[in-house]
């Protein structure tokens, strides 16, 4: 059974074990795994950029009545 969170050097033991073309592989799919992080990360920051711009906007007495709503 595999560790849940194995060692840096651990891992590289690993790669380093594989066929160069499998190695291949694993350097694709880090590359993939890094790719989906850094395009969650902006979607996220797209997602709450507007939020303090907009506090004023949705936060004012004219329309407190709305929140009642």
């Amino acid at each position: 059974m595999a560790a849940a969170n194995p060692a840096p050097k651990a891992l590289i033991d690993k790669i380093a074990a594989l066929p160069k073309d499998r190695i291949s592989e694993v350097e694709d799919f880090v590359d993939f795994i890094s790719q989906r992080e850094q395009d969650r990360a902006l979607a996220h920051a797209v997602r709450d950029a507007p939020i303090p711009t907009l506090a004023a906007v949705w936060n004012n007495p004219e329309d407190d009545a709305y929140d009642a709503l």
